[in-house]
């Protein structure tokens, strides 16, 4: 959706100035955004607790929360890319929120299972399905608007 933002003269279109908004990526970042606070959080939490200021210490417990904290922020920013990317496009709404819904979705349950599991666990692995059927969603999606409807 563009919206007009400044109306200089009527009579020159190249004068016109427009803004693009994504407010469905901006929804979905935020709810992330959201999520890396809270892991954030949970890592200072375990490092106040065990009282390590740099690295792990040999902590199991700070290993793990680094290590869901590091997790979300190597998958989430390239999938908000496509994200936006996608939006920029013009799609139906319903395809972007299950890109986002996915990729919220599959984040939330990866990290609750690294972080109260050692091993494997259903939801580490449903995470991760979710996580990488969003990307490959919302990158199949961009590259059937780009080759077809533009």
């Amino acid at each position: 959706m563009c919206r007009l933002i400044a109306r200089i003269d009527a009579n020159n279109p190249l004068l016109n100035l427009t803004i693009m908004s994504f407010p469905i990526t901006a929804f979905y970042a935020s709810l992330l955004a959201l999520c890396y606070i809270y892991l954030s959080f949970a890592v200072i939490n375990v490092r106040r607790s065990a009282r390590i200021g740099v690295g792990d210490g040999g902590n199991d417990e700070l290993t793990r929360a680094i290590r869901v904290h590091g997790n979300f922020s190597e998958y989430v920013p390239i999938t908000l890319i496509l994200l936006a990317c996608l939006e920029s496009l013009h799609p139906q709404h319903w395809v972007l929120h299950v890109g986002g819904c996915a990729i919220l979705f599959g984040r939330i349950l990866h990290a609750y299972g690294l972080r109260h599991s050692e091993g494997t666990s259903w939801q580490r692995l449903s995470g991760m399905l979710l996580t990488f059927l969003s990307m490959l969603f919302l990158a199949c999606s961009n590259l059937f608007m780009i080759h077809y409807l533009i």
